[in-house]
């Protein structure tokens, strides 16, 4: 990528997510037959380690409710997700990771995890640790 020329600091945030959601992207697309998006990446992640509603995941990724539909459509054709009746709510339904959604939300983890490796090693050790800690505190907005 080329050095941003701008010194906006919501442009180069802006810019630096396009960046590293793309690379994150693109590494699991090399190595996987299951091809997915950023958008179904983040709602394999809030199902992680949990089962929720749809209504749950529709209200904590900010997504369109159409799209989290379609998303959750795409995911379950893939075999990521199991989309089930709810138990007392016939209008709401369940969805959980599948085995195959847990090992592939696990690998990408590895792969996020070499990638920030790679953002440490250009950087150095204490910038990295710096930015972390900025990007962590309350910016009271």
């Amino acid at each position: 990528m080329t050095p941003s020329t701008s010194t906006r600091l919501l442009d180069l945030l802006s810019e630096r997510n396009d960046q590293v959601r793309r690379m994150s992207e693109q590494s699991w697309n090399e190595q996987s037959d299951i091809q997915l998006s950023n958008s179904e990446w983040y709602i394999l992640a809030t199902l992680y380690q949990s089962k929720r509603t749809i209504a749950e995941v529709t209200r904590s990724v900010h997504i369109s409710r159409q799209a989290i539909h379609k998303l959750i459509k795409n995911l379950e054709s893939k075999a990521l997700v199991l989309v089930t009746d709810h138990p007392q709510n016939r209008k709401d339904k369940c969805i959980e990771l599948t085995s195959l959604g847990h090992t592939c939300y696990e690998q990408n983890e590895t792969l996020k995890a070499q990638l920030e490796q790679r953002i440490q090693e250009s950087i150095g050790q204490e910038a990295f640790e710096q930015l972390k800690t900025i990007l962590r505190l309350d910016w009271k907005l």
